[in-house]
């Protein structure tokens, strides 16, 4: 329950972010997209924008976590993990600077947990695509501020449950040998991006909505902060 109200804060705080920040100037991205007309003689809602399609790398970190009802499916503490990917955004408007971002990204994720008094480590590993909608604020000469809010998908591709008492290890998603995990994964991304010229850095959260425990009765889904630098080009 905690990490849920700590959750639904982060996303209510990023939301604000993105309708607080969408009236700044009607400038755009730096290098991506430019005002039509001198800046100051054409008004704001008729200044128009020539639509351009950029690629990014991006490759980072994660701190990762499972809320489960199951015990032995939680991994509540958290787990440090990579992301590494590449993305590609596509400019939706010629008034606004609001790009769909897409691409594939390989990121791990999982938790740590003691049950009875015995330590686990929960690996999963991903393939994702993301699914943004992202908005360009220029604030300074080749800055700007870049807040996002979309979903993503997922599927599991390795990852191991590690039993440190035992010294056992066995796949995530393998059935019938211990607890394991479905290999489908989706929810909400949010977060904020930071441009200047082709560099590139962000923060964000994944809020897992997929049940991704083997047990219907049993609600089990991911959580993830992450932070990425990369290039845009």
């Amino acid at each position: 329950m905690k990490n849920l109200n700590s959750t639904k804060l982060f996303l209510t705080t990023a939301i604000l972010c993105v309708f607080a920040i969408m009236p700044v100037n009607a400038q755009s991205r730096f290098g991506h997209s430019r005002p039509s007309g001198r800046y100051g003689t054409v008004p704001p809602s008729r200044r128009t924008y020539d639509v351009n399609t950029y690629y990014g790398l991006r490759f980072g970190l994660s701190a990762s976590h499972v809320s489960s009802d199951a015990p032995d499916l939680n991994g509540s503490s958290s787990k440090t993990g990579l992301n590494v990917g590449a993305v590609v955004g596509m400019q939706l408007s010629h008034y606004q600077p609001i790009f769909f971002e897409t691409g594939l990204s390989y990121i791990e994720k999982g938790g740590k947990s003691k049950v009875s008094g015995e330590k686990f480590s929960i690996g999963l590993n991903y393939l994702e695509v993301p699914l943004l909608l992202k908005y360009s604020a220029y604030v300074a000469p080749a800055t700007a501020v870049e807040p996002f809010i979309g979903g993503y998908l997922g599927v599991g591709v390795s990852g191991k449950v590690k039993d440190y008492n035992h010294r056992e290890a066995y796949s995530s998603f393998d059935d019938g040998y211990g607890a394991n995990f479905k290999r489908f994964d989706g929810g909400i991304r949010v977060g904020c991006g930071f441009a200047y010229e082709m560099l590139y850095a962000e923060l964000g959260y994944d809020f897992g909505l997929s049940n991704i425990g083997d047990n219907a009765f049993d609600d089990t889904h991911n959580g993830a902060f992450f932070a990425n630098i990369g290039i845009n080009f």
